[in-house]
């Protein structure tokens, strides 16, 4: 069988579709990553510290850290943002600590939310509202 240059053309985007597709990086609402994460289990606001600057004077790069003792993964997320999944961080039994710091892109002035899963298998969740004073992403 030969293989066209359009055939191969269509083969690779369709594979690029797929993967696309299936990835919950890509879920269209902070709800549906919520859910994904959580398994549907409702979260609580104890045991997770999320700290980030009240006023961002650049969109394009914001300080967030996230604490949480005892916690196997953490998700943080910017409401706003067109794609709003920015990070998933996971801790083995070897952790030190689990905390998790880096520089997020904020479009606008929105909510950063950190949601923590524990090892007896609860959800916690923090938010806080970060005031951007110069775009980040999109302007």
């Amino acid at each position: 069988m030969k293989l066209s240059r359009r055939d191969a053309l269509w083969a690779g985007l369709g594979g690029i579709a797929a993967a696309t597709l299936s990835n919950p990086a890509f879920a269209a609402t902070v709800d549906e990553l919520t859910k994904d994460f959580t398994g549907g289990a409702t979260a609580s606001a104890e045991g997770i510290t999320i700290t980030a600057p009240e006023i961002a004077e650049n969109g394009n790069t914001v300080p967030v850290s996230v604490t949480a003792p005892g916690a196997v993964a953490i998700m943080l997320l910017a409401a706003g943002n067109p794609t709003p999944a920015v990070a998933t961080f996971t801790f083995g039994p070897a952790a030190g600590s689990q905390m998790a710091a880096t520089r997020i892109r904020l479009a606008a002035t929105q909510d950063v939310i950190a949601l923590a899963k524990m090892a007896d298998g609860s959800i916690r969740q923090a938010s806080t509202t970060v005031k951007v004073t110069i775009g980040g992403c999109g302007g």
